[in-house]
C-alpha cells in the first residue's frame, strides 16, 4: 500500500520543506521535507530534488509500516495516518509502540486516538507542534474514506 494524497499532505504541512541543510533540534542533519540520510553541512535543494526525497523516504517508511502490520488489513486513511506517525517518530518507536499493540488486536478500537496522543513529547515536556501532528493523525486514522 502507498501513502494516500491525504497522508502526503500531512506529512508536508508538519515536516516543512526546507531547501538548505539544518540541525534539527535532535542535533540531525535535515533537509527537504525532513530527509536525514546523508544530509552534508551548507548543502542545496531544489523543490522538485525535495519532492523525490520525499517519495524515496516514504517507500522505505511504507514497506516498514507493511511489515509491522503483518496479517491487518487497514483503509488507505489509516495506513497513511501510521506512516505519517512513523516518518516522524521512527519504525522502531512504531513497532513498540501500545498504538501498534491495539491496532492488531482490533483496528477500529476508539482508545487508539489515545495512543496517537500520548506521542506529544521531546525531551520530557509536550509539544504544541506534536500534538497538533497527532491529533492530525488521528484524525485521518478515524476519518471516512
Amino acid at each position: 500500500m502507498e501513502t494516500n494524497e491525504k497522508g502526503i499532505a500531512l506529512i508536508k504541512e508538519f515536516e516543512g520543506c526546507v531547501l538548505e541543510s539544518y540541525k534539527c533540534p535532535a542535533g540531525v542533519w535535515t533537509i527537504g521535507y525532513g530527509h536525514t540520510r546523508n544530509v552534508k553541512p551548507k548543502q542545496v535543494l531544489t523543490e522538485k530534488q525535495a519532492e523525490t526525497l520525499l517519495r524515496v523516504d516514504l517507500a522505505v517508511f511504507e514497506r516498514g509500516v507493511t511489515s509491522a502490520l503483518y496479517g491487518v488489513r487497514l483503509n488507505s486513511n489509516q495506513f497513511s495516518a501510521l506512516v505519517s506517525f512513523a516518518f516522524n517518530l521512527g519504525l522502531g518507536n512504531l513497532r513498540n509502540s501500545t498504538l501498534l499493540k491495539k491496532i492488531k488486536a482490533n483496528p477500529y478500537d476508539k482508545s487508539i486516538r489515545t495512543e496517537f496522543g500520548k506521542w506529544v513529547f521531546a525531551n520530557g515536556k509536550p509539544l504544541d507542534g506534536l500534538a497538533r501532528r497527532r491529533k492530525a493523525e488521528a484524525d485521518l486514522y478515524f476519518s471516512e474514506m
